[in-house]
């Protein structure tokens, strides 16, 4: 791990895997990441639609987690949130000829959703791309309703069929849905039009194929592997990369660690203690479950720790509060501010 950049891969033994960018002779398929920094206009949407409570309720409903931590009224949560986070988000294409998209590929969802022509009466469909099913050749009607809820907004549409192109990897007969609500402040402010879903078909709205499942049942990438690398550094242009098929040697260092998944849905796993800036926290003591998200920017836990089974949101964006470290397969991972 380099001292600016974070890296997460994600591993997947007993299913399916993945896609991406640019296609080198290392067989490693590359989406190159924007890094847009909050402006007024996200500051805004975050004091409209998440202020610090509420986000961290918001994501707590994404999880179903309520029956796990309590009820609000009994449960005191701290969230650690920073508004200066950036969205990270690559291009796809659907449909033949592709129609361009910019989509956050989200491991805490399962579905591909973007903006349809048919989005009427939604403001935010105003102001992003959209897609006409009439102009692919490749689209294949379906009309089942479909509508998702995410931890800050929610979209709701129906289900189409059409090619998705990936980086230079075409996902034929892929379902998505076509938003035509998308009733939220998030969605009007966001530099993203849709969000691509990496998680577990399990949770997949309508239990559609998620986009990675048909990559790797299509034979399109060399190894049942995607990874993440964000780009830290504030000054650089470059936002970082997504890569599917393998890791990119160039953004780490030394050897990764397994951890098994837990229960297929999210990309859930077993951790140790929770260490503040050095110092055992001891919140664990009976085990503990974490979710790697890469769509939210939370790090949360009950201030109480009333009950043995605790679960954390553990962010894979910057963090601007004390160094936290997290131990997962007797490994400590830090988490720190730059």
């Amino acid at each position: 791990m380099e001292e600016k950049t974070f890296l997460v891969a994600f591993f997947l033994s007993t299913l399916l895997f993945p896609l991406a960018f640019s296609t080198s002779n290392d067989g490693l398929v590359r989406i190159g990441l924007k890094k847009i920094k909050y402006d007024q206009n996200n500051r805004l949407a975050a004091r409209l639609e998440s202020k610090e409570a509420d986000a961290l309720w918001a994501s707590i409903r994404k999880y179903n987690f309520r029956g796990d931590l309590g009820a609000s009224e009994d449960t005191d949560i701290v969230a650690l949130k920073n508004y200066m986070d950036a969205q990270y988000f690559g291009e796809i294409g659907v449909g033949t000829p592709p129609q361009k998209f910019t989509v956050i590929f989200d491991t805490g969802s399962s579905n591909l959703w973007v903006p349809s022509a048919k989005c009427y009466f939604s403001v935010p469909c105003l102001f992003h791309s959209k897609y006409k099913s009439s102009q692919s050749s490749t689209y294949k009607k379906n009309g089942t309703s479909a509508a998702i809820h995410y931890g800050t907004g929610a979209i709701s549409g129906f289900f189409s069929q059409d090619n998705v192109k990936v980086g230079d990897l075409v996902v034929k007969n892929q379902e998505f849905i076509e938003a035509t609500r998308e009733p939220s402040v998030t969605f009007l402010v966001a530099k993203f039009d849709g969000i691509l879903g990496l998680g577990f078909r399990e949770i997949s709205v309508g239990n559609a194929v998620p986009v990675w499942y048909n990559m790797v049942k299509q034979g399109l990438v060399k190894e049942p592997v995607f990874s993440f690398w964000l780009n830290r550094n504030k000054e650089e242009e470059k936002g970082g990369e997504i890569v599917f098929g393998g890791v990119d040697p160039k953004y780490f260092r030394g050897k990764h660690t397994y951890v098994p998944v837990t229960q297929k849905g999210y990309w859930q796993f077993d951790m140790g203690d929770v260490l503040i800036d050095g110092q055992a926290t001891g919140y664990c003591d009976g085990g503990c479950s974490a979710i790697a998200d890469s769509g939210t920017s939370l790090l949360a836990g009950p201030t109480v720790f009333s009950k043995r089974r605790i679960l954390f949101f553990v962010p894979i964006i910057q963090l601007v509060f004390p160094t936290i470290d997290i131990e997962s397969q007797n490994v400590t991972y830090s988490l720190v501010h730059v």
